[in-house]
């Protein structure tokens, strides 16, 4: 589902450059799950970013579900992501504009699906926020924004889910309800999980564990 062949990523200014990434390599299949761990600064949510097609890599490959993104321009980038990917982000990042099943819509109708309101009726009363359904994003917990969030990601039913820190702005009672819904869900698509995570009891609960040093793989 996923192929990362000798990725680097090098950011240049005029008088020095600094590598963030150094010629990593892995594979993940389709179902399968992988946490990315490492300190502050390894180099982990840049690593997300490129095999998601965020950003080019300096040199290296990421094919995703067999298609090279470094051969595609930023349109066909952003028509493989809405297509095939789903995003679930520390910071929630849901439209304040809209209400908790407006935003979990959204996915929906951007790829022109029919009965968009209904398969988000269903994704809300999942994830137990079904009397929350016409708050706005300031009207609900921390907890219940990103239970939310994890409902717009697998919306359109994504190959393969990319979260960056799930549970890093939540306190523990709900950073337990969001795990176990992110497992059940993904276990439920049959996605592939690829996750940025501090928590190493988190990280030990997918299949592999691939570990980031200065820009390095190291384990």
């Amino acid at each position: 589902m996923l192929q990362v062949k000798n990725l680097s990523k090098t950011y240049r200014s005029a008088d020095h450059s600094l590598t963030v990434l150094d010629n990593i390599n892995f594979e993940v299949g389709a179902g399968e799950s992988l946490s990315i761990v490492g300190p502050s600064g390894s180099g982990k949510s840049t690593l997300l970013g490129l095999c998601a097609g965020l950003d080019r890599a300096t040199s290296g490959s990421v094919i995703l579900n067999g298609i090279a993104l470094d051969d595609l321009n930023e349109d066909r980038r952003a028509a493989v992501r809405n297509e095939f990917v789903g995003f679930v982000f520390q910071n929630f990042q849901l439209l304040p504009t809209l209400t908790a099943l407006e935003n979990i819509m959204v996915p929906l109708e951007l790829q022109g699906k029919k009965g968009a309101e209904k398969t988000a009726q269903t994704l809300i009363d999942r994830i137990g926020l079904a009397d929350r359904r016409h708050h706005y994003p300031t009207q609900l917990s921390g907890g219940e924004q990103q239970r939310v969030a994890l409902a717009r990601a697998f919306a359109n039913q994504p190959r393969i889910l990319f979260a960056d820190e799930p549970t890093g702005n939540l306190d523990g009672e709900n950073s337990n309800m969001v795990e176990q819904l992110l497992f059940d869900l993904n276990q439920e698509s049959g996605a592939t999980l690829i996750l940025v995570t501090h928590n190493m009891e988190l990280a030990q609960k997918t299949n592999r564990i691939l570990q980031l040093r200065n820009g390095r793989a190291v384990g």
